[in-house]
């Protein structure tokens, strides 16, 4: 049980450093919470920092989930026996089990008073270990949605929404064998549940139409939902 709690308090550490507060104190002296919508996340440090910063934020925020499922639960690996009712191998629990911590680290850090980011790149690099087909797929919906909108926050809900979907799909519709689905599924719901959870305000925003959009980002003019001036 302690090395379990070791597991979880490590990955959940990893997930809690707040790249996108440092890397705006490193390179523009700023504290990003005090600007833009401050959130921790790599969408307002794209709009407040810059595209380089914000793609630096980006690529560390994925990281720290990909390091917590293929380094840290493999290091506890041998130090962690325990009885495994799932149909995954043991491995692949203890992926999960990091994964989730190293979200609930980026959605809610020790280092800045329980608050930071949606913990949506977090999950995508936890996510591309454990089903890379279903996250590819949703990585596409984000892309095609971003694309036809401009509204980063709407291609978030939208991938979280697909992830699951998706899986159920390949599994019932296409009769695609996915290994341990019937774990898997739960697991992909309840991450789901809490990205969109996360992006309560922007939905909220969305709704109103009052949500910040990436006007240059906005390449398919397919929706024509606008923005009130200055939310652009």
């Amino acid at each position: 049980m302690l090395n379990i709690i070791s597991l979880i308090l490590v990955s959940y550490l990893i997930g809690s450093f707040p790249t996108a507060l440092i890397v705006g104190k490193l390179f523009k002296k700023i504290d990003l919470r005090k600007f833009g919508s401050g959130n921790l996340g790599s969408t307002n440090a794209f709009r407040t920092l810059g595209i380089p910063l914000g793609i630096l934020v980006q690529v560390v925020d994925i990281a720290k989930g990909l390091i917590v499922v293929l380094l840290v639960s493999s290091f506890f690996y041998d130090k962690l026996p325990f009885e495994n009712r799932t149909p995954f191998e043991d491995i692949t629990v203890l992926k999960i089990i990091a994964g989730v911590s190293a979200v609930l680290g980026h959605t809610f850090s020790v280092f800045v008073k329980f608050k930071g980011g949606k913990g949506i790149n977090t999950a995508l690099g936890m996510l591309i270990s454990l089903a890379p087909i279903d996250v590819s797929i949703s990585v596409g919906f984000f892309i095609v949605i971003l694309l036809s909108s401009g509204y980063v926050s709407l291609g978030s809900v939208i991938a979280s929404f697909v992830l699951p979907t998706s899986m159920f799909i390949r599994q019932n519709v296409f009769d695609v064998n996915i290994y341990g689905y019937k774990t898997l599924i739960f697991f992909c719901i309840g991450i789901s549940v809490l990205l969109i959870y996360n992006h309560r305000e922007n939905i909220k925003r969305l709704l109103y139409g009052n949500e910040n959009r990436f006007d240059k980002l906005w390449l398919i003019r397919i929706f024509k939902i606008k923005a009130p001036l200055g939310k652009s």
